[in-house]
């Protein structure tokens, strides 16, 4: 069944870092990770790829890296994360009324309604990326889940629709192109992290991900297992460094180095008396930095952040201690010291670090649980919800065809016709992603509960 899965290529275009990582599942529906590489990444600032060349060279430096961890590794397609605050979503209403009403809802129905939604007027220069469904309407009955196999007229649904800049997302899609590889599929970088630390009682609680990356935090909120909100914040790791940089008068690398190595996102928690030695440039005497002074830089950028957090969280009404699953912080930016009360003290909501792991197979390597490839991890996971989705339909469909009756009545020019308008909706469906996060989401994670149970028993 291992040879069956296909190997899944998840490309992560980072304002610090470009990962690149291939995974595949095992019988238990873990993956096991058959190569990883990354790159430092020049040609992107804010999420958004500025530079094509300089990113050109760093994804090819990455895939690289990741054939250098196993040669026998062929990659052509990849799922790659969008982030950048040029990212911009909203809310809209869909109905559809049924031709066929003495019938129950079929997936067809479903996809038209989606598809319905591509044509939504967004402004000029602006392009739909992903839109998904939060909740179906079948009739007078609300809050639907999955309205397949009902009975009624009128079908509708509210759905969260992302929008991107068309440059930046051209700019991607050059570069990937240019690197050799296809794009697969564009997948909002919050929704990836998402489903890699995300775990179904976290989805029914309701929870917010916020993925502190190197040029964005990155934001997504669940409530009562529904995507409610999502966002990207323009500021991040790499804004830190910066300020510590100017505040402190240091070179960038010092700056970075000492965020990492003794920064905390709470001043109370430094201690008074410790401080730093940093090397004088050409000659001149060293510079003592306290840990303090630094610690109060790292704090007020980080309120900054945790601010924008709470903004949106009033935004979609869900402040105030609704969020029973708190905040779950994730990304490179998350591992700083005391980021967690910190958090907890801004937002009013309890936090934790959520680490991409649960979903990983053992013996994979040990820098692969970091918050850091949360996105990355996630990039596979939406990989397989597509090939699963896919393979569930193509089956589906397939069962259905009374392929003997047909040929009766010398219909077999019928039954190839039927056939090929499958493929043509299965090949719909994969180009769009017209499948809710949501849907997928959770029948990925009951599975794995279940195969969980299975191996205990």
């Amino acid at each position: 069944m291992n040879n069956e899965q296909p190997i899944i290529v998840g490309l992560d275009i980072g304002t610090t870092k470009i990962a690149v990582i291939a995974g595949r599942k095992n019988e238990y529906g873990k993956l096991e990770i058959l190569g990883f590489g990354k790159a430092n990444s020049n040609g992107v600032k804010h999420g958004q790829v500025l530079n094509i060349d300089e990113t050109i060279k760093a994804i090819r430096s990455a895939l690289e890296n990741c054939f250098a961890s196993n040669p026998n590794l062929d990659v052509n397609e990849v799922y790659v994360g969008i982030a950048g605050h040029h990212i911009k979503s909203l809310q809209t209403r869909g109905d559809i009324v049924r031709q066929r009403t003495e019938e129950e809802i079929t997936q067809k129905e479903i996809d038209q309604l989606i598809d319905d939604q591509y044509k939504t007027y967004i402004p000029a220069g602006d392009q739909i990326i992903d839109v998904i469904p939060q909740e179906f309407t079948v009739d007078n009955f609300q809050n639907i889940p999955n309205p397949i196999g009902y009975g009624g007229v009128k079908i509708g649904a509210n759905f969260h629709i992302i929008t991107g800049d068309k440059n930046a997302i051209k700019n991607i899609n050059r570069s990937v192109e240019k690197a050799g590889l296809i794009t697969k599929d564009l997948v909002l970088q919050p929704l990836a992290s998402s489903s890699a630390v995300m775990g179904q009682e976290d989805l029914e609680a309701g929870v917010a991900i916020v993925d502190i990356g190197g040029g964005t935090t990155d934001l997504a909120v669940f409530y009562e297992g529904i995507l409610k909100h999502t966002a990207v914040i323009p500021f991040a790791g790499e804004n830190i460094t910066n300020d510590i940089k100017t505040g402190l008068g240091v070179l960038k690398t010092q700056a970075e180095q000492m965020k990492v190595q003794f920064g905390s996102a709470l001043a109370n928690e430094a201690k008074a008396n410790a401080y730093i030695t940093i090397p004088g440039l050409r000659g001149m005497p060293a510079k003592e930095i306290s840990v303090k002074n630094l610690a109060n830089i790292i704090q007020a950028r980080m309120s900054e952040i945790m601010d924008f957090v709470t903004y949106h969280l009033k935004q979609v009404g869900l402040e105030n201690r609704m969020l029973n699953g708190g905040i779950i912080l994730t990304g490179g930016g998350s591992q700083l010291k005391h980021l967690i009360q910190l958090t907890e003290y801004v937002t009013g909501l309890p936090a934790r670090i959520g680490f991409p792991n649960e979903h990983l197979a053992g013996g994979h390597i040990e820098e692969l649980a970091k918050p850091t490839y949360s996105t990355c991890i996630g990039l596979i996971l939406k990989g397989y919800d597509d090939f699963e989705h896919n393979r569930k339909m193509f089956d589906k469909e397939y069962k259905k065809m009374d392929v003997p009756s047909a040929l009766k009545n010398n219909g077999a020019e019928e039954v190839a016709v039927e056939t090929e308008e499958e493929v043509n909706e299965n090949e719909m469906a994969r180009r769009k992603n017209l499948t809710g996060f949501w849907g997928k989401f959770k029948d990925r994670i009951i599975d794995l509960f279940k195969e969980e149970e299975d191996k205990h028993l």
